[in-house]
């Protein structure tokens, strides 16, 4: 998508007012299903047993893939001018902010620049936690409540601050 053709400013729109009458007000799981047809309606791809939360924002549902039980829970800023990429079992806790552009500093009139987003399968972003632009986090990597990544994640390791820095690996015990 070029965010900045007409015809996309439009669909955007759209996908606004759509967002506002059809998805955000349909709050629960009884809404579940619903939400997620309109999501692919407007381009989402989705894998099975996926959850989407009503009070998620998402700038643009052609940009997002979500794996198989991938989820974003309440509050998720989904502000995806490139593509988000969420693998199977990654969960994108409360209020976090998954964040793939921003404005070039390099020059004055602060162009848009924009880079994709992927989150690995089994991967974790916590409460409030910020994914830049470009970022990796990598599988089963887990990316703690408010902590900052603006450089890729290691897999299988958990990462706290601002910004993130490794603190120790992830032991999964069964």
């Amino acid at each position: 998508m070029d965010s900045r053709s007409k015809r996309d400013k439009i669909l955007r729109a759209l996908w606004q007012v759509v967002r506002a009458l059809f998805f955000a007000v349909l709050p629960g799981p009884l809404f579940k299903r619903w939400r997620l047809f309109v999501l692919r309606c407007f381009g989402a791809k989705l894998g099975k047993g996926c959850r989407v939360e009503a009070s998620c924002i998402v700038w643009w549902p052609g940009n997002l893939v979500m794996g198989d039980y991938a989820c974003l829970a309440q509050g998720v800023d989904c502000y995806n001018v490139a593509p988000i990429v969420i693998g199977d079992y990654a969960t994108i806790s409360q209020r976090a902010f998954l964040c793939s552009a921003s404005h070039a500093t390099d020059s004055l009139a602060r162009p848009l620049v924009f880079s994709p987003i992927s989150i690995e399968s089994h991967a974790w972003v916590g409460a409030e936690a910020f994914v830049g632009p470009g970022v990796t986090v990598a599988e089963g990597a887990v990316l703690g409540a408010r902590a900052v990544a603006i450089r890729d994640l290691s897999a299988w390791s958990i990462h706290v601050g601002n910004p993130a820095r490794a603190i120790k690996q992830r032991e999964i015990r069964q």
